[in-house]
């Protein structure tokens, strides 16, 4: 059973506590006196010590931001600081540990060269960093569009190739809203099939987005294998294109813009999504968004009628149109002319849609049944003759450009596609970032007219013969 404490006694304890605080208020004031006569900026402590001492007066900062003329100062300041008299051993062990740590790193300072110092330091104020216009040198002019530069660049960082797109600000307009948005969206999507953004550099006068390097993109490759490309590399640049466009829908992102131009190409075959200027992020639920969108080739017909109520079948569209121009050699809907001549050759192949075919078509603000010639749906055969060389080839097309958007086949179902059924199962298997060429036997083939692996082409001095692209 436990003793009654006698009345007496907490007032008696009231008293001692309120002593001990009146006696360690006068430390706290002692030592902020101490710091500002002896005209030091940083008291260096540890984590004890700072749960300890909470003095208004004093600017505490981690060790490794005082610079090195101001560390042996602390250490001097540090020898003779010992606010509490009691328990001594506690304040002695403390003030020990921080003596030794500040006397090891002075030791291998006081070995280290002034010059390698000053370099070897992440915090050198001279040495380059992340996030600075200065850490990157401009090598070359790659393209030049409405409202950016692309420049191939070196970091001097780490020494590696990136592509710099450098933003023009205007003053009275601000950032450019695709700019924002393609930062935004990029900063958080790490795939193997999308181009990877390093860094962002911002000044008065620019955005810069500093990506990956990568060398070509799809559009120069198909231009320097005309005719078509070989079915086996077709089919591996269909894989990636539809593992990049799976991994962004499955977080609600469309990319909007997609054409060959847009998917780059690496020195080892890569395919990688890029010019995420016109994505969004797709609410649920659904937003309505512009009309204006994707490049009139590669639109699907419910865009071009004015539809604004979309989803991720807006990029399967885009999908089975290059697709058919890697097969064929040609774009598969040329339009010379406008909108409406666009719709014509869709309709021509795909047949005129009417709304039992396409439920709602008679709704769209662009649909008029009166302005379009009537055809049937043709085989894409027909059209496209290299499609029936290929096992699966005209089927899985078939399966992508489907005139009622909800047909459409998601970029997830067709990586299941038979078209797919000789590649090795594994490439279903791999991480976000690992790239398919890490799987055995997975390569790109010759193409007809290149000397050697396509992937690789040189010319006889021994350099990179393909194109440049960020």
């Amino acid at each position: 059973m436990c003793d009654l404490m006698p009345a007496s006694q907490p007032a008696e304890k009231i008293g001692k506590m309120k002593k001990l605080r009146r006696t360690l208020s006068e430390s706290f004031r002692s030592i902020a006196f101490k710091k500002e006569d002896s005209g030091f900026d940083e008291i260096c402590v540890t984590k004890m010590s700072t749960r300890s001492c909470q003095g208004t007066d004093s600017v505490i900062k981690p060790l490794d931001t005082i610079p090195e003329d101001k560390k042996v100062r602390v250490q001097r300041t540090q020898s003779g600081f010992d606010p509490f008299e009691k328990p001594a051993s506690q304040v002695k062990r403390v003030h020990s540990e921080n003596n030794a740590c500040i006397n090891a790193k002075s030791s291998s300072a006081s070995k280290e060269s002034p010059k390698l110092r000053r370099h070897s330091s992440p915090s050198s104020p001279t040495s380059p960093k992340f996030g600075k216009a200065d850490s990157y040198e401009k090598l070359e002019k790659l393209g030049e569009g409405s409202y950016a530069t692309v420049y191939k660049g070196k970091s001097k960082v780490n020494g590696k190739l990136v592509a710099l797109k450098v933003i023009r600000l205007q003053e009275e307009e601000g950032t450019p809203f695709t700019a924002i948005r393609e930062a935004s969206l990029l900063k958080g999507l790490k795939h193997a099939n999308i181009v990877l953004l390093h860094d962002i550099i911002h000044t008065k006068e620019t955005l810069t987005l500093v990506f990956e390097y990568v060398h070509t993109d799809l559009c120069q490759y198909m231009d320097k294998h005309p005719g078509g490309l070989h079915p086996d590399n077709v089919k591996l640049f269909l894989f990636q294109l539809l593992r990049g466009l799976s991994y962004i829908h499955q977080r609600y992102i469309l990319h909007r813009d997609l054409k060959p131009q847009n998917l780059l190409i690496s020195d080892t075959g890569e395919l990688k999504l890029a010019d995420f200027g016109l994505a969004r992020a797709k609410s649920v639920p659904s937003h309505t968004y512009s009309n204006e969108v994707v490049t009139l080739w590669y639109r699907p017909p419910d865009v071009l009628l004015g539809s604004t109520d979309y989803s991720t079948c807006l990029d399967m569209w885009g999908v089975g149109c290059i697709f058919i121009e890697m097969i064929q050699g040609v774009a598969a809907f040329p339009g010379m002319k406008d909108i409406q001549d666009q719709l014509e050759r869709i309709f021509l192949v795909i047949g005129t849609p009417s709304e039992d075919t396409w439920p709602g078509v008679n709704s769209l603000p662009h649909f008029k049944p009166d302005r379009f010639t009537v055809y049937s749906a043709k085989k894409l055969r027909q059209a496209w003759n290299k499609l029936g060389y290929v096992d699966h080839a005209e089927e899985l097309a078939s399966r992508f450009l489907q005139c009622f958007p909800k047909n459409r086949l998601s970029a997830q179902a067709a990586l299941n596609h038979e078209y797919f059924s000789n590649l090795p199962p594994r490439l279903c298997e791999l991480q976000d970032m690992s790239s398919i060429f890490t799987v055995p036997n997975v390569k790109l083939q010759t193409e007809s007219g290149d000397s050697i692996q396509v992937c690789a082409r040189r010319n006889s001095h021994g350099k990179a013969s393909s194109g440049s692209k960020h």
